[in-house]
């Protein structure tokens, strides 16, 4: 919901530390692999009870996500390689961490387990709605141009919103659950716009 904003915000901070990194050795590639890392280790800890270590390591993680994009256009590699990784990474991130805070919380809180199935179902649905159009939209020459390798359409649900919410997980495990099921809604909403606006728009 607030991604086009954050972006026009942080675009020139996030290039000045992609000029920073600009050395032989580190990649865009990389950087996705690192951020890839630091988000299996986020939900290894959380799944262990380590919630500020799992607090700290998702928080960078997703900061090496926001990097990786700059330091390629920097570089002018957007082929769809890079992409592809970046987009698998993020999903990878993302459904282990849900897993990663389900054990956890289910270990210390008893939590149930049904609202983070929840948000996995409604994770599945809405990439399945952004992803589709992506490739149906490139085929037919309607794509979205926004400067990343796929086109995205908005939703109620994005990048910083899931962001926050997961950190909010990893702040306050013992209603987590609770927090999954206001979320999963959310993103079930936000799995509906992204279909009825893209069939538009295909149309």
């Amino acid at each position: 919901m607030i991604d086009s904003f954050l972006r026009r915000h942080l675009e020139g901070p996030l290039d000045r530390c992609a000029r920073a990194l600009d050395r032989p050795a580190i990649t865009p590639d990389r950087i996705t692999a690192a951020g890839l890392v630091l988000g299996l280790g986020s939900a290894l800890a959380a799944g262990l009870q380590f919630w500020w270590l799992a607090l700290a390591l998702w928080i960078v993680s997703r900061i090496a996500d926001g990097l990786d994009g700059p330091l390629a256009r920097r570089r002018s590699n957007t082929g769809g390689a890079g992409g592809f990784f970046d987009i698998t990474a993020d999903f990878v991130v993302y459904g282990t961490t849900v897993v990663g805070v389900a054990v956890g919380a289910s270990a210390a809180y008893d939590a149930p387990w049904w609202p983070f199935l929840l948000v996995l179902l409604a994770y599945y649905i809405n990439g399945t709605a952004f992803l589709a159009f992506s490739s149906i939209a490139e085929r037919t020459g309607r794509t979205i141009d926004d400067g990343r390798s796929l086109s995205f359409l908005g939703g109620l649900a994005e990048g910083a919103e899931t962001i926050a919410v997961h950190s909010l997980w990893l702040l306050l495990p013992g209603i987590s659950w609770q927090i999954a099921v206001v979320w999963a809604a959310v993103v079930a909403v936000s799995s509906t716009q992204r279909i009825i606006a893209g069939y538009r728009a295909l149309s």
